[in-house]
């Protein structure tokens, strides 16, 4: 319940409710899914949890204060030999008590100073590793946003077709009816306009799924989803990334990505782990200062107290561990290793995932702006098709083709610019940039609403 009042206030802050008409931008959605998602929770929780590990290594670096005390009801028999040579039996009743305060200041500890350091590291990774989690939502919401969007257009698009060959029909049976046309044209208008409505079936099921997807990531139920805003051909203008060469994101992206970042913090840490293990190997030197009193603490004691007082300086030196030091130290070799070749591996993968998305947008543009002209010269064949048929030197067959191929080019338009989105997205990600400030480039893209 409390979570979904928080999403509430989450929506409603963006400016729109159940309810308004205002169309839902990429940021409103990702902000909802940040308050919803399971995976990004459960980062959160362990960012905290490493958080603990650093006071815990610093407060072995700080002195520590203990106190131990003992009560004690004493019963002591003694068996020994009389002048007469008789066997006597000595019984003896005490209390004794006993405190000792002591205070431990740590000098000189080389494997806490590791432990330290490690610490920081580990505190890094799991923040980096937050960081790339909230990255690979705001992917996962982006996807499904603009899968939505897809499959609206999708489902208008089948409509539309389906209306234009429903009318294509009544065409072609006019025409039959009154001696100008051939059975063959209602046949082949109906046979379109049947496939058509099956079209249409398979878009309306495919928006369902998309709507669902989207809901579920945002924490809501698909009737409380608001309408998207689309992108908006007068402000949505694809370039080419900048800068123009490939191999500046690769090296922004080595340099910034949140996954490398976690993974150079893990191998620091692996390193300190040796270090650690090493010191097993030096001594250590404490400040110890004891404050004790004993009272009757032994039979020859009865009735007498000690009081104490020391301060002083107490070496620890390792000799002989039966190899478990050595042991540990080539553990955390090992360990070094893998985090290296993990780190290696890491990199060429986002070397070749940058590339990729590198060349989407660039190869985007191009696409784009093709498909653009394909869609008005596909808008002319049909203009052309129907004059011609009117004419009576194109068949319906053409004019139903013209409008299969206006649809299939409008649907790819579609695609593409909503692949170039994500690519852009995915590339600002990739090479480590603020992740808000990439959403909101992509909402200055759609359209604000009715």
């Amino acid at each position: 319940m409390r979570l979904k009042k928080t999403i509430a206030v989450v929506l409603m802050a963006a400016g729109w409710h159940v309810g308004c008409t205002a169309a839902m931008d990429l940021r409103v959605a990702y902000e909802a899914a940040l308050q919803n998602d399971a995976t990004i929770l459960a980062e959160r929780a362990a960012v905290q949890s490493e958080h603990e590990r650093l006071p815990q290594a610093l407060a072995q670096r700080l002195p520590s204060l203990s106190l131990s005390a003992g009560k004690n009801r004493n019963h002591l028999e003694r068996h020994s030999p009389s002048l007469s040579g008789q066997r006597e039996v000595s019984r003896y009743y005490y209390d004794s008590n006993s405190a000792t305060l002591q205070f431990r200041q740590a000098l000189y500890r080389p494997a806490v100073q590791a432990q330290i350091k490690q610490a920081r590291e580990q505190v890094q990774d799991a923040e980096s590793v937050l960081d790339a989690s909230e990255n690979e939502l705001l992917e996962r919401v982006a996807q499904n946003y603009f899968d939505l969007l897809l499959a609206q257009v999708q489902v208008q698009l089948s409509r539309d077709q389906e209306a234009a060959y429903a009318a294509q029909v009544k065409a072609a049976q006019k025409g039959f009816e009154a001696g100008a046309g051939m059975r063959t044209d209602v046949d082949e208008a109906q046979a379109k306009l049947d496939w058509a409505h099956a079209q249409v079936l398979q878009a309306q099921q495919s928006l369902n799924l998309a709507s669902r997807r989207l809901a579920l990531l945002m924490g809501v139920s698909s009737t409380q989803l608001m309408p998207l805003a689309d992108l908006d051909a007068q402000r949505f203008i694809p370039r080419a990334p900048v800068p123009g060469d490939v191999e500046e994101w690769i090296a922004l992206a080595y340099e910034k990505s949140p996954q490398i970042q976690a993974l150079r913090a893990r191998l620091r840490a692996a390193q300190l782990e040796v270090d650690k293990a090493r010191a097993e190997h030096k001594p250590t030197l404490d400040m110890v200062a004891v404050v004790s009193r004993s009272d009757s603490d032994s039979v020859n004691s009865v009735n007498t107290v000690y009081k104490q007082k020391y301060i002083g300086v107490q070496l620890s030196v390792p000799i002989y561990a039966g190899g478990y030091v050595n042991s540990i130290v080539r553990q955390a070799l090992a360990e070094v290793e893998q985090a290296q070749q993990t780190l290696n591996a890491a990199q060429r993968d986002l070397g070749h995932q940058v590339y990729e998305q590198f060349s989407a947008m660039t190869e985007g543009v191009l696409r784009i702006a093709a498909l653009e002209q394909a869609v008005l010269s596909a808008q002319q064949a049909l203009s052309s098709s129907k004059k011609s048929l009117q004419a009576g030197m194109r068949t319906t067959v053409d004019v139903l083709n013209a409008e299969q191929q206006l649809t299939l080019a409008q649907r790819d338009l579609a695609q593409a610019r909503y692949a170039y989105v994500l690519a852009h997205i995915s590339l600002q990600l990739l090479a480590g940039q603020e992740r808000m400030a990439s959403v909101d480039m992509v909402n200055q893209w759609l359209r604000a609403g009715d």
